[in-house]
């Protein structure tokens, strides 16, 4: 899938540059990419929530992750905060 913010050429470098990459290395760039999605996720849930503290935004993250049923069940005492 060719993303919308790039040309195809810069698109298949990309895929070039992940194809000559170790699976130690990829394994590295997986975890960072999901941290930086989840620190996005976090901003977009403070920017919504200013009221929200640190732990507020941490349980709506999860909340967001698990989606509601799989929240409910894994955190059944913790409240359900809107990410």
């Amino acid at each position: 899938m060719l993303p919308f913010d790039t040309t195809a050429e810069a698109h298949q470098a990309q895929i070039e540059v992940y194809r000559r990459m170790g699976p130690e290395s990829r394994l590295r760039l997986g975890m960072s990419m999901c941290d930086a999605a989840r620190e996005i996720a976090r901003e977009g849930i403070r920017a919504r929530h200013p009221e929200y503290d640190e732990t507020s935004v941490k349980w709506a993250l999860f909340r967001l992750i698990l989606g509601d049923a799989l929240f409910r069940v894994t955190y059944p005492a913790r409240p359900i905060l809107s990410p």
